[in-house]
């Protein structure tokens, strides 16, 4: 029987340096291979060129690296660029380059499907097959930094977590990831570039405050009404504004950071002033700004985007009350790369 090999990316650095003192070779062979591997995003043990090629046959021996296949690539229009990323296992998620005139961002998915059921989003409508590993999460980065590089001629200057799945449901992934695209050993990307929205999951939002993260936090809000956001939202029903509240204000009193709040807001469920004013309300408990965000349809009636009216009256609300808002234009879309829309549908 042959033994299946590990990836190596799932070793320590001082884990790899055991390694090669283990099979005779010198620690800091280590300390390159880790630099190969997380520094300079190396796919193939072939392309690690200081190394020996002795060297480089007992890595292949011993581990693999499961890196990701950007198997299908669409541009949209507008410049945003849609990857669908082939996992090792053959599963596929989604990832997103959005560009404007000052930077570009790289839009990534932290679980194949979701676990959650929010019912304006396709991507709920996924079932959850699994988590990302770290290593997934950082390749949907290293491979747009890249095309951020083709494209535009600059490297990738923010990250959202904003693309399949919910960020907090694969917490300690998540911030393996985000430490090796942190770190100075790694992508050097800084953490106030990094954004994580979540859907609110209290536990983990006090989490994240507790472990003193360094990144921004933005929360897919929709409605500030009980009753809406579990219409659109059912996972409310066990984590209800009340308890989201809360978690915020505790995550506001470790970190003195504010919170984005995004909302979208669609015909006939929260374009009424009652839903405006529950808004205000709940950007009024810690230092919040809000991102209104486009609504990308799904092929489905029940969701609509509201009248420019209504968003206008947001605004104007908002504004009133000294709350910074902005409107954000979705992007993307001709290709199902909008926010909300990722549910690997691919190009021909």
């Amino acid at each position: 029987m042959t033994l299946k090999k590990k990836d190596i990316r799932a070793l320590t650095k001082e884990e790899l340096r055991d390694f090669f003192v283990e099979n005779g070779d010198k620690a800091f062979r280590g300390n390159q291979v880790y630099e190969w591997l997380w520094s300079k995003s190396a796919h193939s043990f072939e392309a690690m060129t200081n190394i020996s090629l002795q060297t480089r046959e007992m890595l292949e021996a011993s581990f693999v690296i499961n890196h990701i296949k950007v198997d299908d690539m669409q541009r949209s229009s507008d410049g945003t660029v849609k990857n669908a990323v082939k996992l090792h296992d053959g599963l596929v998620v989604e990832s997103v380059l959005i560009p404007t005139d000052t930077r570009t961002t790289a839009c990534v998915s932290s679980q194949v499907g979701c676990s959650l059921d929010c019912k304006f989003c396709a991507t709920a409508r996924l079932k959850r097959m699994r988590n990302l590993n770290p290593d997934e999460i950082y390749d949907q980065v290293a491979a747009i930094n890249q095309e951020s590089l083709l494209y535009y001629n600059h490297k990738l200057s923010n990250i959202v977590f904003m693309g399949m799945g919910e960020p907090l449901m694969n917490y300690k992934n998540v911030l393996a990831s985000i430490e090796k695209i942190t770190s100075p050993e790694g992508l050097g990307m800084s953490p106030k570039r990094i954004t994580v929205s979540t859907s609110g999951v209290p536990k983990m939002i006090r989490k994240l405050a507790d472990d003193g993260v360094k990144f921004n936090l933005a929360v897919s809000l929709h409605s500030a009404i009980d009753e809406v956001r579990t219409r659109i939202m059912p996972f409310n029903v066990n984590f209800p504004l009340k308890d989201l509240k809360e978690s915020l204000e505790y995550w506001y009193e470790k970190t003195q950071r504010a919170v984005t709040y995004e909302y979208v807001v669609w015909e006939g469920i929260n374009d009424n002033r009652e839903a405006i004013r529950a808004l205000v309300k709940f950007c009024k408990y810690i230092p919040s700004k809000v991102n209104i965000i486009e609504y990308n349809p799904i092929d489905d009636g029940e969701f609509q985007q509201a009248s420019k009216k209504a968003i206008s009256d947001y605004v104007s609300v908002l504004e009133m009350n000294d709350i910074v808002v902005n409107v954000r234009r979705s992007r993307g879309k001709d290709i199902d790369a909008a926010c909300g829309q990722l549910a690997n549908k691919s190009g021909n």
